[in-house]
C-alpha cells in the first residue's frame, strides 16, 4: 500500500521530530540513554498537564465522572514516570560522570513542566519562579498557573457548591503552599 498523500504512522505521530531530537553532547555512551529517559519523562508530564487542567474543568462544572477518569490517568502516569527510572538505574555513578560536564548548569530541577504540576496541584512556593526568570514565555506560563486555582481549590469549590463549609481563603488562588484549615479538616 502506497503512502503518498495519506496518513502514515510516522507523519502522525511526527516521529521524524521526536527521533532526531536527541543530541549527545559527548561520545559516551550512557548520554543516549539519559536523554531518552528525560525526554520521556516530558513527554508524560505533558500528559499529566494535559489531564490535570481537565479535570479541574471538568470538577468545576460539577462533571466530576470525567474528572476522575483523568486523575486516574494522572495516578497511572505517575507510576509509568517512577517505573522509567528503574532503566536509569542501570547507568552507575561514573557512567554519568562521563558526560555530566557537558550538561554545564542544566538540570532536571530547571523542568518548566515539573514546576507546572507542582503549582498546578498546589505545591506553590514563589522561589521555584527564579530558575525560569530569564525565560519569558517560561516565566508567564508559571505565573497563569499561579493565577488559578489549584486542583485542590477546584475539589474545595466544588464540595463548597455541595453545602460543605469551606472558608473563602481555602478557594483563592496563592502564590504561597497551602496553609492547613481546622475547617477543611472537620468537613
Amino acid at each position: 500500500m502506497a503512502f503518498d498523500r495519506r496518513m502514515s504512522y510516522g507523519n502522525y505521530l511526527a516521529l521524524d521530530r521526536i527521533l532526531t531530537a536527541q543530541r549527545p553532547l559527548s561520545v559516551a555512551p550512557d548520554e543516549m540513554l539519559f536523554i531518552i529517559q528525560h525526554q520521556t519523562s516530558e513527554l508524560w508530564m505533558k500528559l499529566m498537564l494535559h489531564e490535570l487542567d481537565a479535570a479541574r474543568q471538568a470538577i468545576a462544572a460539577g462533571r466530576t465522572a470525567p474528572a476522575m477518569k483523568g486523575l486516574a490517568r494522572v495516578s497511572r502516569i505517575m507510576e509509568q514516570l517512577n517505573s522509567a527510572w528503574d532503566v536509569l538505574r542501570t547507568m552507575t555513578p561514573s557512567d554519568y560522570t562521563t558526560f555530566r560536564a557537558a550538561l554545564g548548569q542544566s538540570s532536571g530541577f530547571q523542568s518548566l513542566q515539573y514546576r507546572l504540576i507542582e503549582f498546578a496541584l498546589g505545591n506553590r512556593n514563589p522561589a521555584m519562579l527564579r530558575p525560569d526568570a530569564h525565560d519569558p514565555a517560561s516565566a508567564e506560563a508559571l505565573e497563569a498557573e499561579l493565577s488559578r486555582p489549584s486542583l485542590y481549590q477546584v475539589v474545595l469549590g466544588h464540595a463548597r457548591a455541595l453545602g460543605h463549609d469551606v472558608p473563602e481563603a481555602a478557594l483563592a488562588p496563592a502564590r504561597a503552599p497551602h496553609a492547613p484549615s481546622d475547617r477543611v479538616r472537620a468537613r
